[in-house]
């Protein structure tokens, strides 16, 4: 029977180096030197065609003639090498491969059709594969280094509780030395490259069953597989491990989508947050955030909403009030002392304001700062505490930390330490202590933000197949591409949301009504229309409705010659209190999402949005029309009209069900009318679908 995958991938009994070299000078020759200098207690076996022993081990011309059993490969030779490579791997057995390799798809075409063909001659094999272009995995809880990192060579493996899976092979070592700066140690680490078979998720999974391990470090460039990502965030919350995330990537990446408004407000880093958040991975803003978070947050658990307060104590306002600020721009709270706590220090001697900042003058005297953080600690009016080290730190740093370390004591809650001055002795002995320490006034607020807006991963709701069932009558002859307007508000309307009474005219005399009407041309093929003026809003009467729509058609048919050119649309004016955008799209990264933001032609400027992977639940729908600041008026602000906020909740609900259907790639509602609160509803004017 095969080896557990956790066992080939870090425990494994035997490794084969493919491209071992004798040449210390080589760079191949470092996987070698690091797996003996760290006591590796399994066999290493030695591949090359032309040598019969290296480094004192006998060497073999492939792993087919290596004595077996053989549990893990290290593939180190060109690209054009490694399809052979492959082939000996399966037919000897071997579980794991991990490919330091490049030249893969990482270099374009070509390289993509190279490793189209290892990763299907592994399958078909039964061969798992780490890689290409990475630089391998270290077990450091058993001694056991698969890595050229030439970090790992020059820095000693420090154990400990900490794992990382890292698309970036560099920054590996990079934070493995720096962690070791701060007295942390690593249990597991990983180096993915560009993920041909075993991805950051399926390996984050691992980790999480880890005993030694008790948080998990991600270091991204983008999302591969996200659903096993999630999958592997879902199992480390359920076992009490932290997930930290930081992701390259922070900019508009530019990935828009031209048919719709939807594409190009949102962002790679937006959808990025939405996909961290649903999943309850902390994300850090700073790389040394990512080495500082971990000890704030293991062994604590996610909220569940409405947990946003920090307690502060400091000895500096200065340092604190640095702190502060930044929590205050983030939409953190850092409330005064409730009036009992206050009573009862002052009953111990400690006098203290009702100042969000408790401030000890001078430091405060010897027993002040372990009394006021218990009571800090223990108190129901925060979530977390900070406290800041002044001077005193840097002159007496043992002394002076004993004080916190003696007021944290078994603390339930987060303590955050902030060190003013450059006070290494007090960050060490905060470290030992189990304490998170600080060097940075950001990085200690972006740390405290990160805890207080950490939630519990949010399953999907299931779609009923009630809500759907017109929908997929709609949607059952029609192949891919863009649906029109009024094929668009037909769907919208089979999931339950309000449309307007459309009329459809193939020439102007077919228009019918009274009343103040909108006319547009209808054609899948022209997305802005009203960029190319072919709309008409506020038309009075029959005359003028038929009127504007045979001047449109003729426009229509003059400025786009190629297009489908359907009729024009004729639709009752709607009057409201706010326009809103409400969207819909598939994102090759994170999965199916729904974007509410602010509508009408500015819809791209204002970017003023929220989003939610999809479907969400009412209670996300209504938090999302929480969250767009333009919309507050409507909730009764200074005795306006209120607006039908609970529509509005409900439509965004119902178009994010658009993800229980996979042929809808994008839909977008723009504008979303708001009606009063008195006249009730929200009703979706002008909507897109595009199909795929």
């Amino acid at each position: 029977m095969p080896a557990p995958l956790s066992q080939t991938l870090f425990h494994p009994r035997s490794i084969a180096l493919i491209g071992a070299t004798p040449d210390q000078a080589k760079t191949n020759s470092r996987a070698q030197r690091i797996l003996t200098k760290a006591g590796y207690a399994g066999r290493i076996i030695p591949i090359n065609p032309t040598r019969s022993e290296i480094g004192g081990l006998p060497a073999y011309p492939s792993v087919r003639e290596a004595p077996g059993p053989v549990d893990h490969a290290l593939i180190m030779v060109p690209a054009a090498a490694v399809p052979g490579a492959i082939e000996d791997c399966v037919a000897a057995g071997i579980g794991v491969a991990t490919i330091y390799s490049a030249g893969f798809a990482e270099i374009g075409e070509e390289g993509r059709r190279l490793q189209e063909r290892i990763v299907a001659t592994a399958r078909e094999g039964g061969l798992r594969l780490v890689g290409p272009n990475c630089l391998g995995l270290l077990n450091v809880t058993d001694g056991i280094p698969i890595t050229l990192n030439a970090a790992v060579e020059a820095e000693p493996l420090v154990p400990g509780w900490l794992s990382m899976v890292s698309q970036s092979g560099s920054m590996m070592g990079a934070l493995l030395s720096r962690c070791a700066a701060r007295g942390l140690g690593f249990a597991k680490l990983a180096s993915v490259g560009n993920e041909c078979d075993l991805g950051v998720g399926e390996i984050a999974e691992i980790l999480a069953e880890d005993e030694a391990t008790r948080a998990i470090l991600l270091f991204l460039e983008t999302f591969r597989d996200s659903e096993a990502l999630a999958r592997a965030a879902a199992r480390a919350h359920a076992l009490g491990k932290p997930v930290i995330a930081y992701k390259l990537g922070r900019s508009e990446l530019g990935r828009r989508i031209a048919v719709s408004h939807t594409g190009a407000m949102v962002g790679g880093d937006e959808l990025a947050a939405a996909f961290f958040r649903s999943h309850g991975i902390l994300r850090v803003e700073t790389l040394e955030g990512l080495v500082e978070l971990p000890r704030l947050v293991v062994g604590h658990r996610p909220g569940t909403g409405g947990r946003r307060r920090a307690a502060a104590l400091t000895g500096t306002g200065g340092g604190a009030g640095m702190i502060v600020d930044r929590l205050g721009l983030l939409g953190d709270e850092v409330p005064p002392p409730p009036e009992a706590l206050r009573a009862a220090l002052g009953a111990q001697g400690i006098p203290v304001s009702d100042s969000p900042l408790i401030d000890l003058p001078m430091g405060g005297t010897k027993g002040q700062y372990p009394a006021v953080l218990r009571a800090l600690l223990a108190s129901e009016h925060c979530d977390a505490v900070l406290a800041v080290l002044g001077s005193t730190a840097r002159l007496k740093p043992e002394s002076h930390v004993d004080e916190f370390i003696l007021g944290a004591g078994q603390a339930t809650k987060p303590l955050a330490v902030f060190c003013a001055p450059q006070a290494d002795g007090a960050l060490a002995h905060l470290d030992a202590a189990g304490i998170a320490g600080f060097r940075t006034p950001e990085t200690c607020a972006d740390a405290l933000h990160a805890y207080l807006t950490w939630q519990a991963p949010r399953p999907r709701p299931a779609v009923p197949d009630a809500a759907l069932a017109a929908a997929h009558g709609l949607l059952a002859a029609r192949a891919a591409g863009v649906l029109d307007e009024a094929e668009s508000c037909a769907l919208f309307a089979a999931l339950g949301i309000e449309v307007p009474a459309l009329q459809l005219l193939q020439s102007p005399g077919d228009f019918r009504g009274e009343g103040s009407f909108a006319v547009k041309i209808l054609s899948p093929d022209i997305a802005h229309k009203t960029d190319a003026g072919l709309v008409r809003l506020g038309l009075q009467g029959e005359a003028a409705v038929r009127a504007a729509a045979g001047e449109l058609l003729d426009r229509a048919r003059s400025q786009f010659p190629a297009a489908r050119i359907r009729g024009a649309l004729a639709a009752p004016m709607q009057r409201g209190l706010a326009e809103v955008i409400l969207g819909f799209r598939r994102d090759p990264e994170v999965g199916p999402v729904v974007v509410l933001g602010m509508g009408g032609v500015l819809a791209e400027l204002r970017r003023s949005f929220t989003l939610r992977l999809a479907p969400v639940s009412a209670a996300e729908a209504g938090e999302m029309v929480a969250e767009l600041a333009e919309l507050k008026p409507l909730a009764g602000w200074r005795n306006l009209p209120r607006g039908d906020l609970a529509a509005l909740a409900r439509a965004v609900e119902a178009l994010s069900r658009l993800a229980a259907l996979p042929a809808v790639q994008e839909a977008e509602i723009n504008p979303l009318i708001i009606r009063a609160e008195a006249e009730g509803g929200a009703v979706a004017v002008d909507g897109l679908v595009r199909l795929g």
